[in-house]
């Protein structure tokens, strides 16, 4: 369930080097503070094992790139329903897994990173595939839930391509990149339809 690959030059190594370190260390964020939720205890087992690959990951790139990602002070707000908190972390490691994915054609010798990410992602979707089938109100949360963070995933993606080594596969790239989440969402039922927004 994913776009066709593409694949970057070397040149573009440093920027998705340093594009993944910002989408892990968001994505740590969101798993600390999802913690601090009443969550089912298979959940909590998970992400507490999810932290910890996130870390390490953290200090493998911050060692590559010579920098240290962003600590913010205080843990991001998080929904307290499952439903919607399982939406966002999913919505953040399908955006790394993108990420990654696009890093493992230019440095394959990273590529049990992408195994991770790919554990990651599959985790969460296994727990929304049972929510939605659950019906009800809880599949009612994670669909909003879902059209929400849809809405706001454009704007983080531009940011994220902001760099000028990818200035010339900008367009390419961020019709990848939400085409394959696109595909995701809609995949698992969360959307009924994602349409692509034009680039800014």
């Amino acid at each position: 369930m994913s776009a066709t690959m593409m694949i970057l030059p070397a040149t573009c190594e440093r920027a998705l080097l340093e594009r993944f370190l910002r989408a892990e260390a968001m994505a740590l964020w969101a798993v600390r503070a999802a913690q601090t939720q009443q969550l089912p205890r298979h959940v909590q087992t998970f992400l507490q094992r999810h932290e910890t690959d996130e870390q390490d990951h953290l200090r493998q790139f911050e060692g590559m790139l010579g920098i240290m990602s962003q600590r913010p002070s205080t843990l991001p707000t998080v929904p307290s329903q499952w439903e919607m908190l399982a939406v966002l972390l999913f919505g953040y490691e399908a955006l790394g897994l993108e990420f990654a994915s696009l890093l493992a054609t230019i440095r394959p010798d990273l590529s049990d990173i992408l195994e991770d990410e790919l554990v990651h992602v599959g985790f969460f979707e296994k727990e929304l595939t049972t929510i939605l089938a659950g019906g009800g109100i809880g599949a009612q949360q994670a669909r909003d839930a879902a059209r929400t963070w849809w809405k706001k995933l454009p704007r983080t993606v531009d940011r994220y391509l902001s760099d000028a080594s990818l200035n010339p596969y900008r367009t390419e790239l961020r019709h990848h990149i939400l085409s394959a989440i696109s595909q995701r969402f809609v995949g698992l039922g969360l959307l009924a339809e994602a349409t692509l927004p034009k680039c800014q």
